[in-house]
């Protein structure tokens, strides 16, 4: 006979076809970041706009991307993180058919603007179910496996917007991109209906959305833990942002060369997510940490020094590594800092990530203009390093 504990645990068979089909989300939710860079010129010539004036679709997604997540968290820990998680998925899909029906540009970015607000729930609820389904010692191998979807989408979006953007225009891209939405979120309710404990709310949210941010935000290990990743987010992508613009300026590379060695920083998180069980089981999270800190310090100092193209391709790829050592750690922490509420805490984790990012790079960009990238890329060096020292002895000290 069945104890409670195991019978309200999700069968392994259950739980690995939910991961997979989380990561499913997660890729397309990924790879809509960035899937209209390529076709700002088409964009520009259907609307009759300038290139620049086509950016604000592009804009309003990342805003709504940022923003919605404060919503969907609390939401999530209150009706169950699994069905707003299917919920967004089709609710995305239409929203990406809208786009592909866009006749203005401002239909097109009210689109891409709802599109952000109901794809803004994946990520951070499908990582925050994962921290109620997953025991603490598996997770972290396990939430590196779940981000094989989300690095893909981020290392392909753009590639593939631009494909099949210029195969069958821009219109037919945003058709596609519903497929993995629709499939992943109608896959979710099938799995749902065969095993309903995994939908359920893990605990009674008491008191109002807000009240349940608020009371996560009163934790000192919470405040700890998403302004390293605030920190983190603003100067990895505040330098990262620049390496194609280097890579040209220095090294005259074309730009479909350089979408190749930018590509190389998620061959790096691939290479990661494969060695993932290996390192956790015998580096541990603190140096995990450390290490990944290290790693990333050595990565933009190669690439401010780098004598050739070759060179810093191969520090863009230590990079992704070292990103994902470092990241997956926070992330991990980031699941377990508000059991009750995890959906709240992924939601704060994520917002803190995207301000970072918001901030970092409009912090990078004047230096760069005056000076290049490779100042950038020294104050990441010694920057990403000592953060992750910081959060290494943050987490002895919790331990203790």
């Amino acid at each position: 006979m069945s104890s409670p504990a195991s019978a309200a645990r999700p069968p392994a068979r259950a739980s690995t076809l939910a991961i997979a089909l989380l990561s499913v989300a997660a890729f397309a939710s990924a790879a809509n970041m960035r899937v209209t860079d390529p076709l700002l010129v088409q964009l520009a010539a259907t609307f009759h706009v300038s290139v620049g004036a086509a950016s604000v679709q592009a804009t309003a997604f990342l805003f709504a991307n940022g923003v919605f997540v404060l919503v969907h968290g609390p939401f999530g820990d209150r009706y169950g993180k699994m069905p707003v998680v299917a919920i967004a998925c089709l609710l995305a899909a239409f929203c990406c058919m809208l786009s592909a029906l866009a006749e203005s540009l401002a239909w097109l970015t009210l689109a891409r603007f709802l599109t952000g607000v109901t794809s803004s729930a994946i990520i951070p609820l499908a990582i925050a179910w994962l921290g109620d389904n997953v025991s603490y010692e598996r997770r972290q191998a396990t939430l590196a496996r779940f981000l094989t979807g989300q690095t893909l989408g981020l290392m392909t979006g753009a590639a593939l917007g631009g494909a099949i953007g210029d195969w069958l225009g821009w219109r037919s891209v945003f058709w596609v991109l519903a497929v993995p939405y629709i499939g992943a979120g109608g896959a979710l309710f099938a799995v749902m209906r065969a095993r309903p404990e995994i939908a359920r709310p893990t605990a009674a949210q008491a008191g109002s959305m807000v009240g349940q941010m608020l009371a996560v935000l009163r934790r000192r290990w919470v405040i700890i833990v998403v302004a390293v990743v605030a920190l983190e987010g603003g100067t990895f992508w505040g330098a990262f942002t620049f390496v194609g613009a280097d890579l040209h300026q220095r090294f005259d590379l074309g730009f479909a060369a350089i979408g190749l060695a930018v590509a190389a920083f998620g061959a790096g998180g691939f290479t990661y997510v494969l060695m993932a069980p290996l390192l956790v089981r015998f580096l541990g999270e603190r140096r995990l940490c450390i290490w990944g800190g290290m790693g990333l310090g050595l990565a933009f100092a190669i690439m401010a020094l780098a004598p050739s193209a070759e060179v810093e391709f191969a520090a863009i790829m230590l990079s992704g590594v070292s990103f994902y050592m470092l990241h997956n750690t926070l992330q991990t922490h980031g699941t377990q800092m508000a059991p009750e509420a995890r959906g709240a805490a992924m939601a704060l984790f994520a917002l803190c990530l995207f301000v970072g990012q918001a901030i970092g790079v409009p912090l990078a960009a004047p230096i760069v203009d005056r000076w290049g990238a490779p100042p950038v890329f020294w104050i990441a060096a010694v920057v990403l390093p000592l953060l992750a020292l910081w959060f290494a002895a943050a987490l002895r000290r919790r331990r203790s």
